[in-house]
Parts: C-alpha cells; sequence; structure tokens
C-alpha cells in the first residue's frame, strides 16, 4: 500500500492537514467578502427608518424588519413599471435570440449550406472588430427605434460567442440520425425540432441563461437609445439613483401615493432598488446550473 501512495503524482496526492485548513480558511474568507455585502445590502433594504438612522448609513445588526421601501417602490413608480420594462426586454429578446442563434447555428453546421463558409468568417470577425458606438446608435436611428423597446433587443440579439458554441454543439450530434430522418422524408425543420433540440436541452438551457443575464443586466442600450424615463429598463434606474445618488423623494422612483413623503429612508430604498435587480439571476441560476458545465464543456471543446 505505501508503494501503491508513492507511485502517485504530485498533483494526486492526498493533501496535508495544514494544506486543507489553509483552502477551507482561504474559501471561507471567499464567502465572507461575497455574501456581507448581500447581507448588508438585504438587511438595510428591511430595516425601519429608525434602524437606518441610527446606523448613520448601512445596517450591519438587526434593529427591527420593515417592508416599507418595498411598498414604497411597488406603489407604482419608476421602479414598478422598471421591473415590468426589464422583464418583458428580458423574456421577449431571450425568445428572439435563442431563436435566431439556433436557426443561425444549425445552419452553419450544416457543410453543404448556402453561403456557409462567408457567413461564418463574418460571424467569426465579429469576434476581432466591434462595431462602432457612433455607427451603431445612426443605424438604430435610421431604422426608427430610438425610444423603442426593440433598441433594447435587436443591436444585441445574437451573440457570436454564443452561436459559435451552439454550432460546434450541432456539429457534434451523430449524423446517422439527420441522415435517417432525410431517408424517411423528414426535412431540416422536422430534424431541428424534432431531433435536434431535443438532444440539446442542455446547450440551448445555457444559452438562454446567458441570453437572460445579458437582457437583464443591461443598462448601456437603455442610455443610448432611450430618452423617455418611462421606458426605462430597472438596471438604468439602478444607475440613476443609486450610482449616481439621486435623491428618491424628489423623483417619481416612488408612487404618487408617496412621492414626497415616502416613509421608508432614502438609502433603504435604494437598497431594496438593488435586491430587486438581484433577485431573478439569483432564483434562475441554480435552475440551470446543472445544464451548465455539460452544455459549455461539449459545446466548445470537442468543436
Amino acid at each position: 500500500m505505501s508503494t501503491l501512495f508513492k507511485d502517485r503524482p504530485v498533483w494526486a496526492e492526498r493533501p496535508g492537514l495544514p494544506t486543507r485548513l489553509t483552502k477551507n480558511a482561504t474559501l471561507a474568507a471567499i464567502a465572507t467578502v461575497v455574501v456581507l455585502p448581500l447581507y448588508v445590502v438585504v438587511l438595510t433594504s428591511l430595516s425601519p427608518a429608525s434602524a437606518v438612522n441610527e446606523a448613520g448609513g448601512l445596517v450591519v445588526i438587526p434593529a427591527g424588519i420593515s417592508f416599507q421601501a418595498y411598498a414604497d417602490l411597488f406603489s407604482g413608480g419608476v421602479v414598478t413599471r422598471a421591473v415590468l420594462v426589464s422583464l418583458g426586454v428580458t423574456l421577449v429578446g431571450t425568445a428572439v435570440s435563442l431563436a435566431a442563434t439556433i436557426l443561425a447555428a444549425y445552419g452553419l453546421s450544416r457543410p453543404g449550406s448556402l453561403w456557409h463558409r462567408p457567413l461564418l468568417f463574418a460571424v467569426l470577425l465579429t469576434f476581432l472588430f466591434a462595431p462602432g458606438m457612433i455607427p451603431l446608435y445612426l443605424l438604430v436611428s435610421d431604422l426608427g427605434l430610438i425610444d423603442s423597446y426593440w433598441s433594447l433587443i435587436l443591436p444585441t440579439a445574437v451573440n457570436a460567442f454564443n452561436l459559435v458554441v451552439m454550432r460546434a454543439f450541432f456539429m457534434n450530434l451523430p449524423g446517422e440520425i439527420s441522415d435517417s430522418a432525410r431517408v424517411d422524408g423528414a426535412g431540416e425543420w422536422t430534424i431541428l425540432t424534432r431531433l435536434v433540440l431535443p438532444m440539446s436541452k442542455g446547450v440551448t438551457a445555457v444559452i438562454g441563461l446567458f441570453y437572460a443575464v445579458g437582457y437583464w443586466n443591461a443598462f448601456f442600450n437603455a442610455v443610448l437609445y432611450i430618452n423617455d424615463n418611462s421606458k426605462w429598463p430597472l438596471q438604468l434606474v439602478l444607475r440613476q439613483y443609486v450610482q449616481q445618488g439621486q435623491q428618491i423623494s424628489s423623483s417619481s422612483v416612488v408612487g404618487e401615493a408617496v412621492q414626497g413623503t415616502a416613509s421608508a429612508p432614502n438609502l433603504a430604498i435604494q437598497m431594496a432598488i438593488v435586491v430587486v435587480a438581484l433577485v431573478p439571476v439569483t432564483f434562475v441560476y441554480p435552475l440551470v446550473q446543472k445544464h451548465f458545465t455539460k452544455g459549455v464543456i461539449i459545446g466548445a471543446v470537442k468543436g
């Protein structure tokens, strides 16, 4: 037995007690650095005005619970509309992006498809040369998309990395299945919808997650293309009233019933906006986490 352990390579040896303690301490420190700010943000958003005033800022030690900040946010003001805008843009944008990416990836994965090589070269070229901000703005403006929700979706509808990953996955599916379907008279649409997509649930879930998180967290397109604050997505509200520190009580962030007299302190409302922006991703990510490694590694490494 001792000879067996001596023959192991260095990286396969069982780490000693000091090494394990060091790893555990490092992981605990990293977890603390990640969790502590989230804890402070959530606690501050749930703290009553007296606790926030007593702390003089962010609340670290609980001193009561109050949901007044969330009640103020969802009383019909900008945040309520922004949440609906972000949800709509995320759902519609993810559906549009997934449909476009799947169709393009499947077409580019077929060696005999029309203009296969020029289109693939054009996609790969975007990794090196991204469109400039001014030409893109002029294009969106000429299409009449300024102050339109489509300006938040169409300019980023297809991501080249996601397209390449999905194409690589499609190319590694057994070709015999498609060939047998064609022999039975199936067309490309039937092969894609009834054979390819059911075998691609993992990579589709991962790419869908990438698109959904991207749409939910995006704010720069809204800065460029949305002038009407009633069409702001949640992330732009977050940037405007949290990062730039504009006063919520003097704006329309809260509903008419609490404008100018919001019972929750300004800081608690700001932290509540942060929490609302974090919650969807926090709950959605674990649902597709099991597909993450499988979908990305199979699609990227084998391709």
